[in-house]
């Protein structure tokens, strides 16, 4: 933990200037962040870069435990972050590079793509060491997931998230993020643009019935709730 905590201090300055100087993040619906319980959190969202997504949630997330409506305000809200934050991630991604493996020590569970390997299609069950590793990180505490598995904007939800649902039966809180991929290259470690408006819609936490609902309904669920 102490080591997450140093790799969040030591990233917070150089993300908040590569998001907020040349563009505008704005955090909708943080309400709703307020009164969650500590652990048992799934975080449901539509997914447009690889790697910035995931880091103005992590923002939002920390600056509204301190309080702040908005994670462009100038308080260094990740003096003492929390540390049971997490992000499921492709294991091929965040090995990909050092700044991914960086990033990884920051609270990734890392996982292996059930439709792709490489360039290569495939069709294939999760791993159940990969299963179990996400409710390990459902139990400590909050924990983010992109069920489209991909930042291709008209890519189905997949259903390996509802099974995950189904069986750890978390609170689950929708996400929609808007701007990045007209922000940022795919990995979101390029700049393509300057002063575009980006956000992150914290929704409502989703009605899922954990027992009754079926796999199908709880994807067809999931599909609406991270819809535009």
């Amino acid at each position: 933990m102490w080591l997450k905590k140093r790799i969040f201090e030591a990233l917070e300055v150089p993300t908040r200037k590569w998001m907020f100087t040349a563009n505008d993040l704005w955090a909708t619906g943080t309400e709703h962040l307020v009164d969650l319980p500590q652990r048992g959190v799934l975080f449901v969202a539509n997914h447009q870069t690889i790697f910035t997504d995931v880091i103005a949630m992590y923002h939002t997330f920390l600056a509204t435990s301190y309080g702040h409506e908005q994670p462009t305000q100038p308080k260094r809200y990740v003096k003492n972050p929390r540390h049971n934050l997490y992000f499921v991630a492709a294991k091929e991604t965040m090995q990909s590079g050092v700044l991914p493996r960086i990033m990884a020590l920051g609270g990734a569970v890392l996982t292996e793509r059930t439709w792709r390997h490489g360039d290569e299609m495939v069709d294939r069950s999760m791993k159940q060491d990969d299963v179990d590793a996400i409710g390990t990180a459902i139990d400590d505490g909050w924990v983010v997931t992109f069920p489209q598995g991909t930042t291709r904007p008209d890519a189905p939800v997949r259903k390996g998230t509802a099974h995950i649902i189904k069986q750890f039966k978390p609170i689950v809180v929708p996400i929609r993020v808007d701007g990045f991929r007209d922000a940022f290259d795919k990995t979101g470690l390029k700049r393509m643009q300057k002063g575009v408006k980006l956000t992150v819609d914290v929704r409502p936490p989703l009605l899922v019935d954990h027992d009754n609902d079926s796999i199908d309904a709880i994807v067809e669920k999931l599909t609406d709730a991270i819809a535009a």
